[in-house]
Parts: C-alpha cells; structure tokens; sequence
C-alpha cells in the first residue's frame, strides 16, 4: 500500500513537472530547434517600448517575432525574424503599434505595391515612429495642443 502511494506521487510529480515545463515553452515562445524563417532589419527614431520577442503582425496575423533591438547611428535597430513563406514588398511600411491603450508593443507591417521582395537579411526602409503618449498627455494638459 504504501509503495502504491509512493509512485502515485512521484508519477504525479513527473506529470506536474511536464506540463509546467511544455506551458513554460509556449507561453514563452522558445524555440529549441532554432530559429526557422528570415531576418529582415528595421531603424526606427525611437522604440517606445518595443521589446525583443513582441509579436510582428499583418492584417493583425502574426507573421514573426522581434528577434532582438540595439542601437545603430543613434537609430534603434530592430530585427525581425519573419516566416520563410511570407514575403515583404521592398516598399512595406514598418510601424510600432500598442494592443489596446496601455496593451503590449508590436511592431504592424503595411504591404507594399512593389514587384521587388526584400531579400533575408534585407532592410524595410520606410517606418512610422511610435506615438509617444506621455508627450501627448503632456502637452494636452499644459495646452499645447
């Protein structure tokens, strides 16, 4: 009996730890098998926000993550990891947008017109900068809108 109650345990143990663990995976987004698709470089004024691993969207289908963000020539540089069957016109627009009014950050990219694909590694070369919504309730208050 008490050997019963012993494995009982440890195999709901085991079980927990599993499912603590594939939760930890998706809910965090890690990849173990490497990164699949193709890097493709934005420089955008300011970031506001932005974080490595937010989402990458168009037509509010993700299509990609934020791979990682630095600083390049005072510009924030983004890299965006986006999927191999998915392709961007040479004249996309990248912009920094907010879910909801205080929601994550995510960067919303607005097919282009253009016959020519960015290749990986490529640039997007036309961004909107972020709304800075502290400057707008600033001047808002103070009245100088």
């Amino acid at each position: 009996m008490d050997r019963r109650v012993n494995v009982a345990v440890g195999l709901f143990l085991v079980l927990g730890l599993l499912a603590l663990g594939y939760l930890s995976i998706k809910l965090g987004r890690v990849s173990f098998l490497g990164t699949s698709g193709y890097a493709v470089v934005v420089e955008f004024p300011s970031v506001g926000g932005l974080k490595a691993g937010s989402a990458v969207e168009i037509a509010g289908v993700e299509i990609g993550r934020v791979e990682s963000i630095g600083l390049a020539d005072y510009q924030a540089r983004v890299v965006l990891r986006i999927q191999r069957d998915v392709k961007l016109q040479e004249d996309s627009i990248a912009s920094i947008k907010t879910k909801g009014l205080i929601g994550e950050k995510y960067v919303r990219i607005s097919p282009g017109g253009s016959d020519k694909i960015i290749p990986p590694n490529g640039r997007i070369r036309e961004v909107e900068a972020p709304v800075d919504f502290e400057e707008l309730l600033s001047k808002y208050i103070f009245g100088k809108v």
